[in-house]
């Protein structure tokens, strides 16, 4: 194999490519941290803790990326970034997962250089405009070469969009990170559990928690379950907690236990120890469904990107109504089981084939 880039700028592409970036020799591969989740718990703490290289290239962003107008300028300035730096690594090849700014901004980037894009995690759809996460996948996936589709949904939805790119089914790479590091959990946890019986819950995606009666209606389900929650909070969520009034709400609540800047191994306890998961989070559906794992999942969203979750019973979209919440989590409470054994993401081996058809792909060309 020859020399492939590896951009990534937040914990969930952290996550999802350690298994990628282990089977790598330095030798044949640069990794490139943009530095999208600028805050150390959010990025750089989760290349330490999984035991990653230091990465080859790290930069600082002057805009976080946390207001819409900071939105276009902070991919602007990943691009300029990143022309700059793929120019110096030389790659002859990039890759990229999921569906962040970093990936639109190095897909763009990486055309413009005339060097081929991979994309894994390629093909997820929530067809729902309102996510920011919907365009940068869909720009992405139809300027990528290689396309890791996760699951056989996923490829439907490449074939029906008649992406130019080479379409394979490869399973998650977060079950891969899951299987590599969820006995370690409880061994390099740092976090006390003082609860025998408690629901995870975290919440952070714009459509969300930008909204102050969207957020105000989440916290009130919260509030009015009779069950404990542990929250790590995602520190955007406790900016807009503090913004919109429901701060003290929260911290003085008795069922409400907020968590801040929680690690890989701690968020692999949690979803490991508790009775279920609420969340909006792409990543937890997928983590859940791992056979070490398996536990129920809320998705506090109107739509899904991870259709074969709910398909299968692990996950259930509930909506991000109040009333519709509590409702789902009391029915939950009395039957929090999950049928379906096999997880719909693969079997833990997404990485050794990502790179076999990699190879074979640098190999040829």
């Amino acid at each position: 194999m020859t020399k492939i880039g590896i951009v990534m700028g937040t914990r969930p592409e952290i996550i999802k490519l350690s298994p990628i970036i282990k089977k790598l020799p330095s030798s044949k591969c640069s990794v490139i941290f943009t530095g999208q989740h600028y805050d150390y718990d959010l990025g750089l703490k989760f290349v330490e803790e999984l035991g990653l290289r230091t990465p080859d290239v790290t930069m600082k962003l002057k805009k976080s990326g946390n207001s819409p107008k900071d939105k276009a300028t902070q991919i602007g300035e990943i691009v300029i970034n990143l022309a700059k730096s793929l120019s110096k690594e030389k790659p002859d090849a990039t890759l990229v997962l999921g569906d962040t700014n970093t990936i639109l901004a190095a897909g763009m980037a990486s055309l413009k250089n005339s060097i081929p894009l991979f994309h894994v995690e390629a093909g997820l759809r929530s067809f729902d405009w309102r996510m920011p996460e919907e365009h940068n996948r869909i720009v992405v996936d139809h300027i990528s070469e290689l396309l890791f589709a996760p699951t056989s949904n996923a490829k439907k939805n490449l074939e029906s969009e008649s992406v130019h790119g080479s379409i394979f089914v490869t399973g998650n790479t977060v079950i891969d990170a899951v299987e590599d590091n969820i006995d370690l959990a409880e061994k390099k946890s740092s976090i006390t559990i003082r609860y025998d019986d408690f629901i995870l819950v975290t919440f952070h995606r714009s459509e969300n928690v930008d909204d102050p009666q969207t957020l105000g209606g989440m916290i009130k389900a919260l509030l009015e379950s009779d069950t404990k929650f542990l929250f790590p909070i995602h520190p955007h969520t406790l900016k807009n907690l503090h913004l919109f009034g429901l701060y003290d709400k929260v911290a003085n609540s008795k069922n409400i236990i907020l968590l801040e800047a929680i690690g890989y191994f701690d968020m692999l306890l949690l979803m490991k120890k508790c009775r279920f998961i609420v969340t909006d989070s792409g990543g937890l559906q997928e983590e859940a469904t791992s056979p070490k794992i398996r536990k129920k999942v809320l998705v506090i969203r109107k739509t899904t990107d991870r259709p074969e979750s709910i398909r299968l019973g692990f996950s259930e979209l509930v909506g991000t109504t109040r009333q519709n919440i509590v409702r789902a989590i009391e029915r939950t409470l009395n039957n929090p089981n999950i049928h379906s054994r096999a997880s719909p993401y693969g079997n833990g081996r997404s990485s050794e084939q990502i790179v076999n058809i990699i190879s074979k792909y640098l190999r040829s060309s």
